[in-house]
């Protein structure tokens, strides 16, 4: 295999789509030099040049491209001296294909722009005190008034909701539908009255989750994304592209070596001679494979990955990956024995990225890391899921599947 993934994901494109992202990488590059104009604007500029989600059609940030295009575009912009997406825009990559396969025209030429321009960040508002894993439980209410919708309700670990302009909700609007029946997709404005976002600490210090209340929050029908009772529908390609971001699919592909592995091997490294045993060799090194197995395995899902809908490679390397961090950096404590009890601020602050400056510190990660095998879906769910429909197993039993929502008995 090449080691050169520009030159990789160059040689996996048709020829004719190639000279076409060229074309537009050219003119793009010809007009916005990367290095001295501002992020945003230059931002802006590749949205128009079709440049943004390369798969997403003409007009909408996109070229019509197969998806694995995606990576050649994004090497030809690091190449060219752009900034990396911060990672506070994370949500652009489930929000933006929600929106593209789902929404209107005009509710994507509203918000896919500025949402990858970085104008307007986005957050995510599915979890609910008594809706995680059952996330098709949410009690969330929407009622329609006009052409206005009025909600009530709370949701929980909403990752980054204090900078969210505008939030991914869903609700419940009919509950004598079953529960995966009558749920509806919101794109709610984060700054609406009635908009609530509470810190939720954890044990880094940081407050990178929240809890969201609405108190009569009024949603305009033009920003319901799919079809009233649509929303379970719509919710799973924002799931499925979460899980394929946070399984390390969704973007450029990292190079061999890099990455959790790659700290913890230059920890490795900084031992002294004695300490570097062959128990713990061969531990390092099995851990190394696991993640270059993984990270072979992303580069194959986003091959096969289909714009906006991925498939089950998205819960597979999401699953993976948690355990594999878990572990990395449970070796990693290891190695550094009573240094690992001291030494970190877990002083409180609310982050404005997803990672800040403690993440490449073992004792940080060790914690935070905890969090990958419940967000974007627990392990457990995962594997129902992988056991289900991928490998054909039978499904645990569900006697709430058929009934009305309002009929399921709740705590």
């Amino acid at each position: 295999m090449s080691t050169d993934v520009t030159t990789e994901s160059a040689s996996q494109l048709d020829p004719a789509e190639q000279r076409a992202i060229d074309a537009a990488i050219d003119a793009l590059l010809a007009e916005a030099d990367p290095r001295t104009l501002d992020p945003i604007e230059f931002r802006r500029r590749r949205y128009d040049h079709g440049l943004a989600w390369v798969y997403f059609a003409q007009g909408f940030g996109g070229l019509g491209a197969s998806p694995q295009a995606q990576a050649y575009v994004e090497r030809r912009m690091r190449a060219a001296g752009a900034e990396p997406v911060d990672s506070a825009l994370f949500f652009l990559n489930l929000a933006g294909p929600t929106i593209h396969t789902h929404g209107t025209d005009e509710q994507k030429r509203r918000f896919l722009r500025p949402m990858f321009s970085g104008e307007e960040k986005w957050c995510q508002l599915f979890s609910e005190p008594g809706a995680g894993s059952d996330f098709a439980g949410l009690a969330t209410r929407a009622v329609r008034d006009g052409d206005e919708w009025v909600v009530n309700g709370q949701k929980v670990w909403n990752t980054l909701a204090h900078l969210g302009d505008w939030g991914m909700l869903v609700t419940r609007t009919d509950p004598d539908q079953p529960k995966h029946k009558g749920m509806t997709y919101f794109a709610v404005d984060m700054r609406a009255v009635g908009v609530d976002v509470r810190p939720l600490r954890q044990m880094t210090g940081e407050a990178e989750f929240n809890e969201v209340y609405l108190t009569d929050v009024r949603v305009p029908d033009a920003n319901r994304i799919g079809g009233v009772g649509e929303g379970w529908r719509v919710s799973l390609t924002t799931l499925m592209n979460e899980r394929v971001s946070i399984g390390g699919g969704g973007g450029v592909t990292p190079k061999r070596g890099s990455g959790p592995i790659g700290e913890i091997v230059g920890l490795w490294e900084q031992l002294p001679s004695s300490d570097r045993t062959s128990a713990r060799l061969d531990r390092l090194m099995s851990l190394w494979a696991r993640a270059e197995t993984l990270r072979l395995t992303n580069i194959r899902a986003s091959q096969a990955r289909r714009a906006g809908n991925p498939g089950p490679e998205g819960s597979t390397s999401k699953l993976a990956l948690a355990e594999l961090n878990k572990s990395i950096y449970e070796f990693g404590m290891d190695l550094l024995g009573a240094h690992g009890m001291v030494g970190f601020d877990f002083t409180f602050r609310r982050p404005d990225s997803l990672n800040d400056d403690t993440w490449g510190d073992p004792r940080h990660a060790f914690l935070r890391v905890r969090a990958n095998s419940i967000e974007g879906g627990t392990s457990e769910i995962l594997r129902n899921i992988l056991g289900e429909q991928v490998l054909g197993l039978p499904g645990e039993p569900r006697v709430d599947k058929d009934l009305a929502w309002s009929k399921v008995p709740r705590n």
